[in-house]
């Protein structure tokens, strides 16, 4: 049975210069531009699908979003993703196929070869 099935994300931000509010707006816009490319779905992370140790503020977790894109848009978010997040430090969730794959980055240099390999996991399959 071959199917293409789908792509999830989780992008947790770390920003420990930001304040609770700031980092709260840096995600929402984020989760906006994402939005504006070609994805099934981009949402907030609700606290109730918190993580042990993570802070929540307004109901969502901080700096945390969800996004499922296809497997034929899978690159082009993550050419977006590295164009619009380099330098920063991310923690990325990739589920595909049944399987997790968990990465952090904290340079754009770490964040080109995190993206790699996510790209490389789910072309693998």
């Amino acid at each position: 049975m071959s199917f293409e099935s789908n792509v999830k994300l989780t992008i947790a931000l770390s920003n420990p210069s930001l304040d609770a509010e700031e980092q709260e707006r840096e995600t929402r816009n984020l989760l906006r531009e994402i939005k504006d490319l070609d994805v099934e779905s981009a949402e907030l992370v609700a606290v109730a699908q918190t993580p042990q140790g993570s802070k929540a503020f307004g109901g969502f977790l901080l700096g945390v979003l969800q996004a499922e894109v296809s497997i034929a848009n899978f690159k082009k978010l993550l050419g977006f993703l590295g164009d619009r997040l380099g330098g920063k430090s991310i923690e990325l969730e990739v589920e595909a196929n049944g399987k997790k794959l968990k990465i952090t980055a904290s340079s754009q240099q770490e964040l080109t070869a995190a993206l790699e390999a996510a790209q490389k996991f789910v072309a693998v399959g």
